[in-house]
């Protein structure tokens, strides 16, 4: 039997394969294309039951708040069904030196920008010309997240309604959790759902697909095709044949060996950011949902070996007070890299299909966000179904490569001694345009004309919180002395530490937040007289 409804609208999208990729595709297209039943394309979901999501807990980036509002699912809803807690950004343990004598660095990449005010005076070149042995930490200078952060609260208040709060935020969530939630509102919103599997993928006399087939459903046909099929890219890197664009000799890390730990107990400390600790040969991502930890040691197999990397994640999970023996180990093997182009005719691919850099940053989540709202976009209800592809993949790639750029710039800045970081230092793993960068930003700070806004994730503001955390030298001394407006800089960076002490009084405990949350959701409006926080 063959399955394609054209009959109710013009176009028809055929998405396989589930898991946070396909799902948010699927609710994404009937949010902006409209439902089937309004006219919009039909759109059918083929999810094989058979193969599990990849992730012990995912972290993920503000624009997920944006894509959740706009999808029409409800902030306290997601958090509960998802075991969601909130996520202010990343503190990086140990990344610029090896710890000695028990004495580690750190640093903290915030989600919030730095502090302009009424004024909207840049900071930055302020806090350059500060004495580098007094000044504080420039994340903690130009934002107080990070105390609020530390402190182990919330972001926002109950009664602040949903997606909103004084702080930016993202979150920490279940994987498989999440993809349930996009499944519920996806069904809702009018997507068709067949469970089973993806047999055979034909193509036509021009090399498009003419249709799929699957055992449990016969023959499946679409006017587009797109591939969410994981790391196996079953349409676009199969069936097409679209080449793989590896970038092993920039980012090194091709395993991650993950496993999740309980706390001690139902009341236990909630963090409110991801902790990314360096190691010989990697980092360990730990992430806290709300009733468990997920921690991952994302490595290099040229650098290290399968039993050392779970040698390391045990002595990781012991020091930060998991119970090793309870803990249950599994390996994840990937290429870092991506497709060289992303549509091709009538597939596209979406997620893992397309490619997978790294877990750093969370750019796998903001990666899906930015193919969707693209697909969305370029979406043709008339005409070549491909019309848009080639614009479609010069913005993906060019986006791909702006991460890979940011990605690496955590490492290549690191004065750690072992090979793994070492080689992560040397010139020819370093991408030539992050290489002019620095050298550029030796003598000035990063600008937002250093970036093209299109191409990016993240703003110039993220390079800054990496460089200056990483105590990247620049020298801006000569230009120090002709500022301004040091007395006005002063009076804002107190401003800043003012605004973190009121902060940190008037915000709630993480924990009580988030089960506060779950059990009622967001409450309507504040206590009277309602506490203020000043920005």
């Amino acid at each position: 039997m063959e399955t394609k409804a054209s009959d109710a609208s013009d176009r028809s999208v055929l998405i396989v394969g589930g898991g946070a990729a396909g799902w948010l595709t699927a609710c994404y297209l009937a949010t902006h294309l409209g439902q089937e039943r309004q006219g919009g394309p039909r759109i059918t979901l083929l999810e094989s039951p058979d193969i599990g999501i990849i992730g012990v807990g995912e972290g993920t980036f503000p624009t997920t708040r944006n894509i959740l509002r706009t999808l029409g699912i409800e902030e306290a809803e997601f958090m509960r069904e998802s075991q969601a807690a909130f996520k202010q950004g990343i503190r990086f343990d140990d990344w610029e030196v090896t710890p000695r004598n028990d004495v580690h660095s750190h640093y903290f990449h915030p989600f919030e920008a730095p502090y302009l005010g009424k004024e909207e005076l840049e900071l930055l070149p302020y806090w350059l010309i500060q004495d580098p042995a007094t000044r504080p930490p420039y994340a903690e200078a130009v934002t107080f997240q990070k105390r609020i952060a530390d402190a182990r609260l919330a972001p926002k208040r109950l009664y602040q309604g949903h997606y909103s709060g004084p702080l930016n935020y993202a979150y920490h969530f279940d994987a498989a959790r999440f993809a349930n939630v996009l499944a519920r509102r996806a069904k809702a919103l009018g997507v068709h759902h067949l469970q089973g599997l993806l047999g055979e993928v034909v193509l036509d006399d021009t090399g498009a697909i003419s249709h799929a087939i699957s055992p449990d459903h016969g023959r499946l046909s679409a006017d587009l095709y797109v591939d969410c099929t994981g790391f196996r890219s079953e349409l676009l890197g199969k069936a097409l044949n679209v080449p793989f664009r590896p970038v092993s000799g920039t980012l090194f890390a091709d395993r991650a060996v993950v496993c999740q730990v309980s706390y001690p107990n139902a009341n236990a400390p909630l963090e409110s950011y991801t902790i990314a600790t360096a190691h010989e040969a990697g980092w360990t991502w730990d992430i806290g949902l709300a009733n468990r930890r997920g921690i991952g040691y994302v490595h290099s197999s040229h650098h290290t070996s399968e039993s050392r990397a779970e040698e390391v994640l045990a002595a990781y999970v012991a020091r930060s007070g998991g119970k090793t023996a309870a803990v249950e180990m599994r390996h994840i093997s990937f290429d870092a890299g991506y497709r060289t182009q992303h549509w091709v005719k009538n597939c596209v691919a979406v997620g893992l299909s397309a490619g997978f850099l790294e877990p750093l940053e969370s750019t796998g989540m903001v990666l899906i966000e930015a193919a969707v709202n693209k697909i969305a976009e370029f979406f043709p209800h008339s005409g070549p179904i491909d019309a848009s592809a080639g614009l479609f993949n010069d913005l993906m790639v060019k986006r791909y490569d702006a991460i890979i750029n940011f990605i690496k710039l955590h490492y290549c800045l690191s004065k750690r001694e072992e090979p793994f970081w070492r080689d992560n230092t040397a010139a020819e793993s370093i991408p030539e345009r992050l290489r002019m960068l620095l050298d550029i930003w030796q003598h000035r700070p990063p600008s937002r004309y250093d970036f093209v806004i299109d191409h990016e994730t993240f703003a110039h503001f993220n390079y800054q919180y990496i460089l200056y955390g990483m105590n990247f030298h620049t020298d801006y001394q000569a230009a120090g002395r002709a500022l301004p407006m040091k007395d006005k800089a002063e009076q804002i960076f107190s401003r800043i530490h003012s605004f973190g002490e009121q902060a940190a009084k008037d915000l709630s405990a993480h924990r009580a937040t988030i089960k506060a949350i779950y059990d009622n959701g967001f409450v309507e409006r504040a206590p009277s007289p309602a506490p203020a926080l000043a920005r």
